[in-house]
């Protein structure tokens, strides 16, 4: 992901007066990351730190982001910086997001194995 395709996402989400840092870590270094502020042995995808209410940190492990793509992980951080928690709101926010850079949801994996709901 370049960087201008990072920052427009960021402008779309949380604007253009938003500062934020986003980093690429190795596995070793999320898994160091986590043990420090969750307790926890294992390799988490993405975390996302709010250092402000203007400011954030992003942090993603592209070893363990698979079945999700960086853009998804990142669109999915900076939710949770601007205060969505996981649901059915976040759900249709992400949805919206990709859609408007391009990406079709449907394909991706996370969202192509849940059932869609169908008014009858």
């Amino acid at each position: 992901m370049g960087a201008a395709k990072l920052r427009k996402i960021k402008d779309a989400v949380l604007g253009k007066r938003y500062e934020l840092s986003v980093a690429f870590l190795s596995a070793a270094q999320m898994r160091k990351v986590v043990w420090r502020t969750k307790k926890k042995r294992h390799t988490s995808n993405v975390l996302a730190f709010p250092l402000s209410k203007t400011s954030g940190e992003v942090l993603i492990c592209k070893a363990a982001a698979k079945p999700f793509s960086s853009d998804y992980l990142l669109i999915h951080a900076l939710l949770h910086l601007k205060g969505y928690k996981h649901g059915a709101r976040m759900d249709s926010e992400e949805c919206r997001i990709l859609r408007t850079f391009g990406l079709n949801i449907h394909e991706h994996p996370y969202y192509r194995n849940r059932r869609r709901h169908t008014p009858r």
